[in-house]
């Protein structure tokens, strides 16, 4: 089955996933008090860089606050005042992660291609807001000086899975977004399971891990074959990650499919691909994460820039 027709599935079943192109989640100028979802009122405006330019970024609300059940648009207009990750924690449950699943990444490490998956979790306290919050270096990374970034594509379910296949998997998926896998790399180097060094608080993005998703969820509807976008991350404007999704080793669907295998996974898992060539622990010498740093992770097309900027954790 080809993405467009998983797509045209996805429209047809009985329980249709909302309905938008592009989402953020936000605080408006309005009512610092209040959290509202909604759609730019410019399709092409790259919502992350233009906020970190200090643009003003207006929003067409909808009647609910959730990407999951975002209600109908709303016709009110409302300027970002701060934007946040695309679903909140409580949305999201477990994490699943994937290591190794760029053809690229895994030459530059010097690993063989793997057959399966490479699964790990972070819990939800790992989730973090994009730029203008700050993402936190534990001390542990701060130690050792180990801090690496992960510049990877997002998935987003929004409707719970089971058992499918990868003909079923896309009917399954609500859309896309950037995310930054930070991570502790002596930690994780040192044990054979990577939930810990992947897993701190505000780590997703994360610090030992952390993790940072956003700032725009796009619909799978608006991009029918995730193997089309471009990753790239970039240090303080260098350039340091650049690569398609076409060169991931196991695609959205397999993922997706492989994931659910005897596990439900709820409407709002978050399921993070894996990270191309390019992160500071491949490169010689090799480059780590210091507080005041910022990485941004681009998603072309239509996600756009997810920035953050990083501090030591006190």
């Amino acid at each position: 089955m080809t993405y467009a027709r998983a797509a045209e599935q996805m429209q047809q079943t009985a329980m249709p996933l909302p309905a938008f192109t592009r989402l953020v989640r936000f605080v408006p100028r309005s009512d610092p008090s209040s959290i509202l979802i909604g759609e730019p009122l410019d399709p092409s405006v790259d919502v992350g860089l233009a906020l970190r330019q200090g643009l003003e970024v207006n929003v067409d609300t909808f009647s609910d606050a959730s990407a999951l059940s975002p209600g109908e648009k709303t016709g009110k207009i409302e300027t970002v005042s701060r934007v946040l990750s695309p679903l909140a924690a409580e949305e999201i449950g477990t994490i699943r992660c994937i290591g190794l699943n760029y053809k690229q990444h895994a030459q530059e490490v010097g690993l063989p291609i793997p057959t399966v998956p490479t699964v790990f979790m972070k819990p939800s306290t790992s989730l973090g807001d994009p730029w203008p919050a700050t993402t936190p270096l534990p001390r542990l990374t701060q130690q050792n000086d180990c801090g690496d970034y992960e510049a990877e594509l997002a998935v987003v379910l929004g409707r719970a899975a089971k058992n499918v296949s990868e003909d079923e998997a896309m009917a399954h998926v609500l859309g896309y977004t950037a995310c930054n896998d930070v991570s502790s790399r002596d930690s994780q180097f040192a044990q054979s399971q990577w939930c810990f060094s992947k897993g701190f608080d505000g780590s997703c993005p994360i610090g030992k891990e952390l993790f940072v998703v956003g700032p725009t969820l796009v619909s799978a509807a608006l991009m029918p074959d995730p193997s089309k976008f471009r990753v790239r991350g970039l240090k303080n404007g260098e350039v340091l990650q650049d690569c398609g999704t076409d060169d991931l080793i196991f695609s959205v669907p397999k993922l997706v499919s492989f994931l659910s295998q005897g596990t439900t996974l709820p409407a709002g898992t978050i399921i993070i691909t894996g990270t191309p060539a390019g992160v500071g622990a491949g490169r010689d010498p090799k480059v780590a994460l210091r507080h005041g740093d910022e990485f941004a992770v681009e998603i072309l097309p239509h996600v756009g820039t997810l920035v953050n900027v990083f501090e030591n954790e006190p």
